[in-house]
């Protein structure tokens, strides 16, 4: 299998374990353990029957007539909106808060960006009863007060992270320096990044997604496999999810999209793949934005699960081999994709979700093609900021 990690967790020359002497025992314990818990009959009937009675799977597969016609393709959304707590977030942590349990753990730490993982690792430790521990940036917390209120209310205490561009990535920096002064918690990272085993487990954990859509587009035309499937990248999860089961199907175009902010080349984006070299972030080697001397570039976008300045492993070898096509679009294009998307099919889409649609006029499309876009999150939380576009 070409795009399954070797055992050291690398894809192609990217992924690993790089990580601190004191986090090698918690690393090492999930290393040595998660493969066999996540295949256990045990987990797998606990996580199906939570996947469907709790989060509401399987998420509809819905063909967007308007949206098509538009296009002149057939063009299919995959709803992970509609999910319990909006996003495709909660199949992840649904899956790591089992794997936690098993290993023991009581109290369990993680990072946001956009707050949706945040609000969904909140939910599953309430669900749970284990303390929870949650660190966003102070520029996120901002932003995204509804996501803030949500974890609060869930029971989870969120830590402001107040270094670099206090937003992702600098949540994710305080989140380890914690774990490392706290080897008893568990770290439940939200995205396809990190030391190995984590990209890897957060990706068999998202692939329900690709493997419901198989599913669902046999039973609405008669074929399992699309033209074209279509995802926001920033770290990378739900691009992860919608591609796993289309991997080793080359016919299958995979199409990732990253955000371009201002302008790829603007000084203000976070198109990783366009603008990145390979170089080391939280605990893997893959893409990152950096400069001459090797230090992280920061990263902007309009959306706040975007702007992370790598990407992860599985991607950059995405990207290098070209297994997937790269794209991005702008805060611009995001922004007029969210609103035209809420007007002719009466879907808010998250920001994130946006910059997936967004590529759509920049495809030469055929009336033949089925495309599947990953709605990887719904909007509530970016209302603000639509408004704010609408109002200008």
């Amino acid at each position: 299998m070409k795009f399954q990690p070797t055992k050291e967790g690398y894809y192609g020359q990217f992924g690993g374990a790089f990580i601190p002497e004191l986090l090698y025992p918690n690393v090492k314990e999930l290393e040595d353990n998660y493969l066999e818990i996540l295949s256990s009959e045990a987990f797998q009937k606990e996580y199906k029957d939570l996947l469907q009675h709790y989060v509401g799977r399987p998420s509809p597969l819905y063909l967007a007539k308007r949206l098509s016609e538009k296009y002149g393709a057939t063009i299919y959304l995959k709803r992970e909106d509609l999910n319990h707590t909006g996003a495709h977030k909660v199949n992840n942590t649904i899956g790591q808060i089992l794997v936690a349990k098993h290993l023991g753990k009581t109290k369990i730490i993680a990072e946001t960006g956009a707050g949706q993982h945040g609000v969904a690792t909140a939910t599953v430790c309430a669900l749970m009863d284990l303390e929870c521990v949650v660190f966003m940036g102070e520029t996120d917390i901002k932003r995204q007060a509804p996501n803030v209120a949500r974890m609060k209310m869930l029971g989870a205490k969120v830590v402001p992270a107040t270094s670099g561009s206090k937003t992702l990535k600098d949540a994710t920096n305080e989140a380890i320096r914690y774990w490392i002064q706290n080897p008893e918690t568990y770290y439940l990272i939200g995205s396809v990044v990190g030391p190995h085993p984590y990209p890897d487990m957060v990706a068999r954990l998202q692939a329900v997604i690709s493997e419901e859509m198989k599913v669902q587009l046999k039973e609405q035309t008669g074929k399992e496999n699309p033209d074209t499937v279509i995802a926001c990248v920033g770290g990378g999860s739900n691009a992860a999810g919608a591609f796993y089961h289309y991997l080793e199907d080359e016919e299958v175009e995979l199409i990732a999209v990253e955000a371009a902010g201002l302008g790829v080349n603007s000084g203000e984006s976070a198109a990783t793949s366009q603008l990145g070299e390979v170089g080391v972030i939280h605990g893997s080697k893959t893409i990152l934005m950096q400069d001459e001397y090797g230090q992280i570039v920061e990263p902007y976008s309009i959306s706040a699960g975007l702007d992370y300045p790598g990407v992860g492993p599985l991607h950059a070898y995405l990207h290098e081999t070209k297994r997937a096509k790269f794209m991005n679009a702008t805060d611009k294009e995001a922004l007029d994709a969210a609103y035209e998307l809420t007007k002719i099919e009466g879907i808010i889409p998250a920001l994130e979700s946006a910059h997936a649609l967004a590529v759509l006029p920049k495809m030469d499309l055929r009336k033949e093609q089925t495309i599947i876009i990953n709605l990887s999150g719904r909007g509530d939380k970016d209302l603000e900021t639509y408004i704010k576009h609408l109002e200008e």
